[in-house]
């Protein structure tokens, strides 16, 4: 085979192009949730879900396996792209609502120098000789435009992410991530060596599940099948920790159970509160700590 001929992009068959997106249909949810967080009320979840799973698909059709870079990451790209295209493009503001804008900000100051106070909708409308439905709907397309044209944001260089306005959580907030980050990382630690490796191989080094596979013996099924179990384990083994009620009760042989019991216990024994709160977002995983408990 020729270097052109192995060089060639690969064409993925209709049904693997379909199950990769069905099978990566939730990244869409957790890209839109990060936007929405971020933008006004009146932005449309829907809007910006379409554009995302739009751009999932169209990424499974120019997706090159043979490049090495797994598809989530491919995706991920391409769905952020996509939302902020629909956000540029949805800049409502003509030049009728820029000019009413204006006419509303410089009442809104002139009335409040002359009364010294904030003028209410009724005395703001009466000064500008509209109905207070008129005012309010002036106030929203006024706001639309100034959130979502990204065309002024981009001209200083910056990006969206820049400006957008972030709900910062408080220090409570902070210590619970930090725990959880605690607890995931310890969970992961304590799972079976195995299915550790296709944890950290899969979801921290997005290593392709064709190399997890091949480095395992096993077939990519296999690892689709064994990336299952560790979650399963994963969320139980987390939730015995931080939220009980949410955990079943152990079912399956007796050894079995007790294999599954003896791995709650190892996450708990993992790490401590204090190291626990010890990880950064950033850092959790840099370094996982060593296997303290081998139940396969």
């Amino acid at each position: 085979m020729t270097a052109d001929a192995t060089s060639a992009p690969v064409e993925l068959t209709d049904a693997q192009r379909a199950e990769l997106v069905e099978k990566h249909l939730p990244i869409v949810g957790y890209i839109t949730s990060e936007f929405i967080g971020r933008l006004p009320s009146h932005v449309s979840r829907d809007d910006l879900t379409s554009a995302g799973l739009m751009a999932l698909f169209q990424a499974s059709r120019g997706y090159d396996p043979t490049t090495g870079v797994p598809f989530a990451r491919y995706a991920n790209t391409r769905i952020r792209g996509a939302i902020l295209d629909d956000l540029r493009g949805a800049d409502w503001a003509s030049r009728g609502v820029r000019s009413r804008a204006r006419k509303l900000s410089a009442a809104e100051d002139q009335l409040t120098a002359q009364l010294g106070r904030t003028p209410t909708p009724v005395e703001l409308a009466a000064a500008l000789g509209v109905s207070v439905r008129e005012l309010t709907e002036t106030r929203d397309e006024s706001q639309r435009a100034m959130v979502l044209s990204m065309q002024g944001f981009a001209a200083d260089g910056g990006s969206i992410d820049d400006h957008l306005p972030t709900h910062t959580p408080g220090p409570e907030q902070e210590l619970l991530h930090r725990e959880r980050l605690g607890y995931l990382r310890s969970a992961i630690a304590a799972l079976p060596e195995r299915l550790r490796v296709v944890v950290e191989g899969y979801f921290i080094a997005e290593r392709p599940m064709a190399e997890l596979a091949e480095e395992l013996g096993v077939t990519e099924s296999r690892i689709s099948q064994m990336r299952a179990e560790a979650l399963a384990l994963l969320r139980d083994g987390m939730n015995t920790h931080l939220s009980p009620e949410m955990v079943q009760p152990a079912t399956g042989s007796a050894p079995a159970v007790k294999r599954k019991e003896a791995y709650y216990a190892a996450v708990g024994t993992q790490s401590d509160f204090k190291a626990r709160l010890a990880l950064s977002a950033f850092g959790a995983f840099a370094a996982p700590a060593p296997v303290a408990a081998r139940t396969a």
